[in-house]
C-alpha cells in the first residue's frame, strides 16, 4: 500500500534530524521497508500509467480522418496551442454533428498521441485557501481584422472554484493588468481579497527578494481593498495552478486561432466562452463550477465602486 505523501514528508524530515529508520517506524506507526523505501528515494514526481490500447468506439470511426487532420496541422502549431481531446469532442459535436459520447475520442485522441509522441510524465495537484486568485499572462495567436498576431493574454484563475477568466492585450503593461482585472471584476460583480502574481512584469520591479509595485497598480488594489503577493521565480510550486489554466484556456478557447474584427470581439468572445466552461464539473467536487462560484462565496467579496 502506498504512504501517503505526508506521511512520506515526515519520513523525509525525520531521516533528515538524524533518527534512525526504527525509530521513524515505530514514530509513525509505519513498516521499516517503507521508511527505508522513502528514505532513499530520490523521485517523487507521479508516474502516469502506461497507455493502453483500446478499440475505439465504432460511432468515432467515421470522424477518425477529421481527428486525424485536426491532430496533424497541431504539428505545425505552437505546441501550447493545440487540441485537447476535450477541445476535438467540442469541435466535432458543434461543427460536424458528432452525437456520440466524449470517452471514444478521448481514447482515440490518446492512442494517436502515444503513436507520434512520449508521454508526458504528469504534475503534482496544487492547493490554494478561499479568497485567492492567481494572476498570469500567456501567449496565443489571433486573426484581429484579418491580420495574424502574437496577444498577451492576461489569465486569472479562482483557486476555490476552479473558475478561470482571459481577457487578451498586445502587451503586459501595468495597465493592460489593471484594465483586464476591472473588466472581469465587474463581469462577475466581484473581486478577490487575495492576488497572487507570477512576478512582478508590468506591474512592478523586483529589486533581490523585494517587489516595488506601480502607482497605478497600488491605487487599483487600494481601491479594490485587495492584496497582492508575489510568487519567487525559482519556486515552481508556488504557480503551478495559474500556468496550467493558462495552457487549458489557450487550448480550449483559441484553437483554432480566432477570427474576429477588433481585440474588443475577441475578449467579449473569451469572457462569454470562460463563463460557458462553469458549466464543467469540478474536477475533485463533482460539481459544476458555477456552484462553487457564487457571490456571497468564502472566495470574494461584493465590488462597491469603479475603478476611475
Amino acid at each position: 500500500m502506498t504512504v501517503p505523501m505526508p506521511i512520506q514528508e515526515d519520513i523525509r524530515e525525520l531521516a533528515e534530524l538524524g533518527w534512525s529508520q526504527p525509530e521513524i517506524a515505530k514514530r509513525l506507526g509505519i513498516s521499516r521497508d517503507s521508511v527505508a523505501k522513502y528514505s532513499a528515494q530520490q523521485d517523487f514526481s507521479p508516474k502516469p500509467p502506461a497507455p493502453v490500447k483500446r478499440p475505439g468506439g465504432s460511432v468515432v470511426a467515421a470522424f477518425e480522418p477529421i481527428i486525424d487532420q485536426w491532430l496533424t496541422e497541431d504539428q505545425g502549431r505552437w505546441h501550447k496551442q493545440r487540441h485537447t481531446a476535450r477541445r476535438v469532442f467540442d469541435r466535432l459535436v458543434a461543427e460536424h454533428g458528432y452525437e456520440g459520447s466524449y470517452s471514444p475520442v478521448q481514447r482515440y485522441v490518446k492512442q494517436w498521441r502515444a503513436q507520434h509522441r512520449p508521454v508526458s510524465e504528469g504534475f503534482s495537484e496544487l492547493e490554494w485557501p478561499p479568497g485567492t486568485i492567481q494572476v498570469d499572462f500567456g501567449q496565443a495567436e489571433a486573426f484581429i481584422a484579418g491580420v495574424r498576431m502574437i496577444l498577451h493574454v492576461l489569465i486569472v484563475t479562482f483557486q476555490f472554484s476552479n473558475m478561470r477568466y482571459a481577457q487578451a492585450y498586445r502587451g503586459e503593461t501595468a495597465e493592460c493588468v489593471c484594465h483586464g482585472l476591472r473588466t472581469i471584476f465587474e463581469h462577475i460583480g466581484m473581486v478577490p481579497t487575495m492576488m497572487i502574481f507570477d512576478n512582478a512584469t508590468g506591474i512592478g520591479k523586483r529589486i533581490a527578494k523585494q517587489v516595488v509595485e506601480t502607482t497605478l497598480f497600488s491605487a487599483f488594489r487600494l481601491h479594490y481593498r485587495a492584496h497582492s503577493r508575489y510568487c519567487n521565480p525559482d519556486s515552481g510550486h508556488e504557480k503551478g495552478s495559474v500556468e496550467n489554466a493558462v495552457g487549458f484556456l489557450r487550448r480550449n478557447l483559441m484553437v483554432p486561432e480566432p477570427e474576429v474584427t477588433s481585440l474588443e470581439a475577441l475578449n467579449a468572445m473569451l469572457l462569454a466562452r470562460c463563463d460557458e466552461l462553469a458549466d464543467q464539473d469540478h474536477y475533485r467536487h463533482g460539481v459544476p463550477i458555477s456552484e462553487l462560484f457564487c457571490p456571497g462565496s468564502p472566495s470574494v467579496f461584493t465590488v462597491t465602486g469603479d475603478w476611475v
